[in-house]
């Protein structure tokens, strides 16, 4: 059985509906999604549960407020992780709280 992990990433003008992408491989199938703020995160993982995947990554990009967001949105049901920088370089070294909140 293939196992459906997800990754997203956050970055200003990222439209989950354009900016996606899958990796299929013969035990996982990965899919990367792109959002521009928080609210579109847990939209986008709220879907993502629906279609099934088992576990979320966060980017960088996310603080730990951010993170707390997108698990309540995915439900008890998906296992979410993040990638962790206390000031992300691609945010001018501020956290995504600073920035998405």
């Amino acid at each position: 059985m293939t196992f459906k992990a997800a990754f997203i990433f956050i970055a200003p003008g990222a439209d989950p509906d354009k900016h996606r992408a899958v990796v299929k491989t013969p035990e996982v199938e990965l899919t990367v999604v792109g959002v521009e703020n928080y609210q579109t995160a847990a939209d986008a993982a709220s879907r993502l549960a629906e279609e099934g995947i088992g576990a979320i990554e966060l980017c960088g990009g996310f603080g730990t407020e951010g993170a707390a967001i997108v698990k309540k949105a995915a439900g008890s049901k998906v296992a979410v992780g993040a990638v962790r920088f206390d000031n992300h370089p691609g945010l001018g070294f501020k956290s995504g709280d600073e920035v998405f909140l």
